[in-house]
């Protein structure tokens, strides 16, 4: 379930595995909470954090905002969140659940989302996920009732069943809260009462209120009949989530994500990062046209000697020159700008890296610039908005990448032909150093 809801009754606070978890200044009843764990994309899961809580408080919900950070987040990211008063959000740091199932999960540390069993200071938590998108308030969610009889004996019969082995077919914490629940789907959904009053019982969130993006993408819209459709949840690599600026136009939603970012957080602080990338294209650009005329003498040079080996060598370096230039702009461009800044200041790096091969190895510009070109075609492509259905769109893809792939080969072929015969005629060597 990508959207939690736990509904636990007022009692004694307690420790998260020794850590105090008496809130601060606690302003309401219910909360929203999400789990902020330690990976090597800390700072990308921090800003989508920020969105998050930054998107609530625009909707001016009547809940406290939770942030359950592992011990694993460095304290730079936590003290800004604490530290931010427009936030607003609670920072508690717990250690990580012990978790047997390392070997089989795609996701680190998400069974620390069990703490939510722990919030005991409030009547009402909704867990959320750092990828949600919220369209419409939901606090009508806080009248769910009971969700399987929630408190510290349900955790600490989690705990049990953890240290115990307990069969969980994906090894994350949807896994293992469906295996510990087997009956919700069998409940029937949840709708609230008009009048605000708390329902009793057992009760499954309607598709309304998780929303999958893949869902959207076989119609290209929202179809979905239950329920408001309130919350967008982004299942599926972890490499493709909205906050990377390479995921849209291939995932369209992902600009919407973008769009509530811009309205809630903004991008001033990246702005100065951008800034460096920009600079070094634009520099290797002014460079480059400067040594034009005589450039290729830094990697040829006249000799009476032969060797093939040698020539080998020089058409290897000129390959790969070529490969580098559509993919180092993907290691210095800031990973989660707006993805129209990212994909105009990826053009301009794969242009810059891509004059610097044509103009040492004396290669022809056209079908160096082929790759480009197609990326670009690509994207016009995945984008054009006038597609009735996702099947529409993927067919139109394949046959956009089989015609350009005949492109493609035609044009390495040329490039490769083309170092061919400059080095059979002029008969030179790369310059050492």
């Amino acid at each position: 379930m990508r959207v939690m809801v736990v509904m636990v009754g007022v009692v004694q606070a307690t420790a998260f595995y020794g850590v105090n978890l008496k809130h601060k200044n606690k302003e309401h009843r219910n909360a929203y909470a999400t789990v902020y764990m330690g990976t090597p994309r800390d700072y990308e899961f921090y800003v989508a954090t920020r969105v998050l809580i930054r998107s609530l408080i625009r909707l001016q919900v009547d809940a406290d905002l939770i942030v359950i950070a592992s011990l694993d987040v460095p304290l730079l990211w936590l003290r800004a969140l604490e530290e931010e008063e427009e936030d607003g959000a609670k920072v508690l740091r717990v250690e990580n659940v012990n978790d047997p199932y390392k070997g089989q999960q795609r996701f680190k540390l998400t069974l620390n989302k069990l703490y939510a069993w722990r919030l005991v200071d409030y009547d009402g938590v909704v867990m959320l996920d750092a990828d949600n998108l919220f369209l419409h308030k939901t606090d009508e969610l806080f009248q769910y009732g009971q969700f399987c009889a929630p408190s510290l004996e349900v955790f600490k019969d989690m705990t049990h069943q953890l240290e115990t082995g307990k069969a969980n077919p994906d090894g994350a914490d949807q896994g293992f809260t469906g295996a510990y629940f087997p009956d919700l789907l069998d409940q029937p959904k949840f709708y609230p009462h008009l009048n605000g009053t708390t329902l009793d019982g057992h009760y499954r969130l309607p598709m309304g209120y998780q929303m999958d993006a893949s869902y959207y993408y076989l119609k290209l819209g929202w179809r979905v009949p239950c329920a408001p459709n309130s919350v967008i949840t982004f299942p599926g690599a972890p490499w493709l989530k909205p906050w990377y600026w390479w995921s849209w136009p291939v995932l369209s939603l992902g600009i919407q994500w973008h769009e509530n970012r811009r309205q809630t957080l903004g991008y001033a602080a990246e702005m100065p990062i951008v800034m460096i990338p920009s600079v070094i294209f634009l520099g290797i650009t002014t460079m480059t046209r400067l040594a034009r005329p005589s450039i290729s003498k830094l990697c040829y040079r006249n000799t009476d000697k032969s060797s093939s080996l040698m020539q080998t060598g020089l058409k290897f370096i000129a390959i790969w020159s070529i490969i580098a230039a559509y993919i180092v702009p993907f290691a210095i461009i800031p990973r989660t700008i707006h993805p129209l800044v990212g994909w105009t200041l990826y053009f301009l790096g794969s242009v810059t890296l891509s004059s610097v091969a044509i103009n040492s190895f004396l290669l022809p510009v056209v079908p160096i610039l082929v790759p480009l070109i197609g990326v670009l075609g690509s994207l016009l492509v995945i984008a054009c908005p006038w597609y009735p259905y996702g099947v529409t769109r993927a067919l139109a893809v394949f046959g956009y990448a089989f015609c350009y792939a005949l492109i493609a080969w035609g044009s390495m072929v040329k490039v490769t032909a083309r170092l061919q015969v400059s080095l059979e005629k002029r008969t030179n060597f790369p310059k050492v150093g």
